[in-house]
């Protein structure tokens, strides 16, 4: 079965491999062929005191991946989750539930009160987090700028 791991640098390889796999392909097509970029942002993810990165495994091999960060708010501690993917292969057999459920288990164990994340409202992951019970932030934009 399953086996939700806490992880980080020590599995950086792994991590890279999986995100690249997902985050490459359909429908999110993003370049990530300059790997110093890709090293940073690595880096950025899971890299920090206060990052918080979890692995699904299936004996030994990673399907799925949340990278994020611990927050500490005035109305509690959340998990800002910046990345969320199961391996694209592996996508439909209700594996991202199952992660999902096990996040929040492990999150609430340790005291995290909340999970807020983004995405696209075009993609596949839109519908995924509302079935799942997120609801939108009413009044929450974000804004970016080109510079």
């Amino acid at each position: 079965m399953y086996e939700l791991k806490r992880i980080g640098l020590n599995e950086k390889a792994q991590i890279k491999k999986l995100f690249k796999d997902v985050f490459t392909n359909e429908p999110w097509n993003d370049d990530w062929s300059d790997e110093e970029q890709l090293n940073m942002y690595m880096n950025d993810l899971i890299g920090q005191s206060y990052s918080l990165t979890y692995g699904l495994y299936d004996s030994d091999e990673l399907i799925g991946l949340s990278m994020g960060y611990i927050k500490h708010w005035f109305r509690g501690t959340e998990y800002y989750i910046d990345e969320l993917c199961i391996r694209t292969d592996r996508q439909g057999e209700g594996i991202g539930t199952f992660f999902m459920n096990e996040i929040e288990k492990a999150i609430g164990s340790i005291g995290i009160k909340k999970i807020f994340l983004q995405t696209d409202t075009f993609a596949p992951a839109y519908e995924f987090y509302k079935k799942r019970g997120f609801i939108e932030e009413k009044g929450h934009v974000s804004f970016s700028k080109e510079i």
